[in-house]
């Protein structure tokens, strides 16, 4: 709904875009694109994709298609190979609203080609981090990567009547621990988030809107400096907190 509702995460994202130094490409890592295996899109068109039911026509009517990339496609899938981790590559596939939404609101004008990378949610944590891990020299040749999902995410916790109120505590509190795990450099715990973080399986009954952030702080590199550029919550149960691996 950030697409076409006013918050403060949306009008967080419609301003990143302007204070980022400017990628050749970008590499999406979604929690919509799950998949048993790493699979790499690399169409050359990619479409847009409505993977939702049930929202208004407005967002149906929504159409935001970058250009693709094969090239960013195919040295994600040689990085991986490079650590041991073998990818296929998918040449049809368009982009998930994990993708096209947060894009759409930092790149309106839809220039910078784009590839995505799916998500294992059976693998974990650790896997992610990997992956991230593997394809961190991107960053060094104009290649932001990013990792969409949701600090927290229990729909089934969403409270209606407050769009922006304050989070219910189960929430914070899980939302406060991963940025002390994530400022004091404790990658470790956050690895092992399902045992040791407050209400981890309340915030997330699974976990694929979690892994994300995993690649994308493998993907930092080593001695990276995570930084929170961004906190809010929506409807009392979503924490839509956004961080800089740099």
């Amino acid at each position: 709904m950030m697409a076409v509702e006013d918050s403060a995460a949306r009008r967080f994202l419609a301003g990143l875009g302007s204070v980022l130094e400017r990628p050749r490409a970008i590499l999406m890592a979604s929690a919509h694109w799950c998949a048993a295996a790493p699979i790499v899109g690399g169409c050359v068109s990619p479409e847009t994709i409505h993977d939702f039911g049930g929202f208004p026509r407005q967002l149906y009517e929504m159409h935001y298609e970058p250009p693709g990339s094969a090239e960013l496609a195919g040295r994600t899938a040689e990085l991986l190979a490079q650590n041991g981790v073998m990818a296929a590559m998918d040449d049809m596939r368009g982009l998930d609203h994990g993708a096209w939404v947060p894009l759409m609101l930092m790149y309106p004008e839809a220039d910078i080609p784009v590839a995505q990378i799916s998500t294992q949610p059976h693998q974990g944590p650790a896997h992610h981090f990997a992956l991230g891990a593997a394809v961190s020299q991107l960053r060094d040749e104009g290649v932001l990567v990013i990792g969409s999902g949701n600090l927290t995410h229990n729909l089934g916790g969403l409270r209606r009547d407050n769009p922006e109120g304050a989070p219910d505590p189960w929430v914070a509190e899980f939302a406060d621990w991963v940025f002390d795990a994530l400022s004091e450099n404790r990658f470790g715990d956050l690895l092992d988030y399902r045992r040791l973080a407050p209400h981890a399986v309340g915030n997330h009954p699974s976990d694929e809107h979690f892994l994300p952030l995993f690649t994308a702080l493998g993907a930092g590199g080593e001695g990276v400096t995570p930084q929170r550029l961004h906190q809010s919550y929506s409807y009392g149960a979503l924490a839509m907190d956004a961080y800089a691996f740099d």
